[in-house]
């Protein structure tokens, strides 16, 4: 590590086949914690390499805990790392998008540099995380909606949890984490704290046979915030999205922001899905998942997804997916 970390230091980048080869070792635990966070703090120093992007993101696909779970589904995550501190609107779109009768296969983690990731909110509803194909195939069948908990299905991720934790601030694995779905489902609604990462996105899912979009809002969020325009890279296409496009309002930072700990986002996300929170909370949760109900059925108008979106929120569908989660 130390000749690798001299060469990186001196603005050398690795080539598809480092990366990955950089990736094994790091889920062999082949480096001690300093040398790991010497060598995550490099690419907070520089940008990340569409190569060495795609060679982190093969070695973790080919590193994952298989699990044989339908493709038909849509992931719906966004990367964090975007300091912006909101409550957790991917996570909530997520059953919205499920009480509109789609399947969802999301993948999530514990906040790293966030008060609370989508992990984070479903353990403190009692959900139970799990690797049993069992369990996710009733919960796919059933609910519509199953959870991925990265750190069980990547050895990877789960060596560098707690070191990530105790950095508190981005690190590459951020970028690395939307990519890594190991069902890799058909559909996949992805969020970019910028452009830079949002391309990389781009030209990394043109690769595949996926059905994508890629969200960023120019204000910094790393999903549609409605304080802001949002670019949008999709498999068709690429366009700017505003507030109006989904007749929607704008609203400003304080309006969106999540709380000071998981239990303030737990009551945040409540009442989004009792249809109990504020319009700007609730409207930034239909315009997520209207992209996300968008990625799926490309042909609808945004507004009617918008419209589908508020349907099973208003008629508490998301709720009763929700709660069928919590206890099954």
């Amino acid at each position: 590590m130390k000749k690798l970390l001299t060469q990186l230091f001196e603005n050398y980048t690795l080539n598809e086949q480092e990366a990955y080869q950089i990736m094994l070792a790091i889920s062999e635990s082949k480096y001690s914690e300093v040398e790991l966070a010497s060598f995550l703090t490099v690419f907070n120093m520089r940008n990340i390499t569409l190569e060495e992007l795609t060679g982190y993101r093969k070695a973790l696909l080919d590193l994952s805990l298989p699990i044989d779970l339908p493709k038909e589904a849509l992931d719906i995550v966004g990367t964090g790392g975007d300091g912006k501190n909101t409550f957790n609107i991917s996570t909530l779109s997520a059953f919205v998008i499920a009480g509109a009768g789609e399947k969802v296969i999301k993948q999530g983690n514990y906040g790293a540099s966030s008060v609370s990731g989508s992990s984070n909110m479903l353990e403190q509803f009692g959900y139970q995380f799990s690797t049993d194909k069992g369990k996710l195939q009733r919960e796919y069948d059933e609910i519509g909606l199953t959870f991925i908990h990265a750190p069980l299905f990547h050895p990877a991720l789960k060596k560098v949890a707690n070191l990530r934790k105790h950095l508190g601030v981005k690190t590459f694995f951020n970028l690395i984490g939307p990519l890594v779905n190991p069902v890799q489902p058909n559909y996949q609604n992805l969020g970019t704290f910028d452009l830079k990462t949002a391309r990389l996105y781009h030209y990394i899912m043109q690769q595949t046979n996926v059905k994508y979009s890629i969200s960023t809002a120019l204000a910094g969020y790393d999903e549609i915030s409605l304080t802001s325009p949002t670019k949008v890279y999709t498999d068709h296409g690429e366009y700017l999205l505003n507030s109006q496009d989904f007749g929607l309002a704008t609203y400003s930072p304080l309006q969106i922001a999540g709380g000071d700990s998981v239990e303030d986002n737990a009551r945040i996300f409540l009442n989004v899905l009792n249809d109990e929170a504020t319009q700007a909370q609730k409207e930034v949760v239909l315009a997520n998942s209207a992209l996300g109900l968008k990625t799926i059925h490309p042909q609808h108008d945004l507004k009617a997804c918008v419209a589908i979106a508020k349907e099973s929120l208003e008629s508490k569908n998301a709720l009763k997916q929700f709660k069928k989660l919590m206890a099954i």
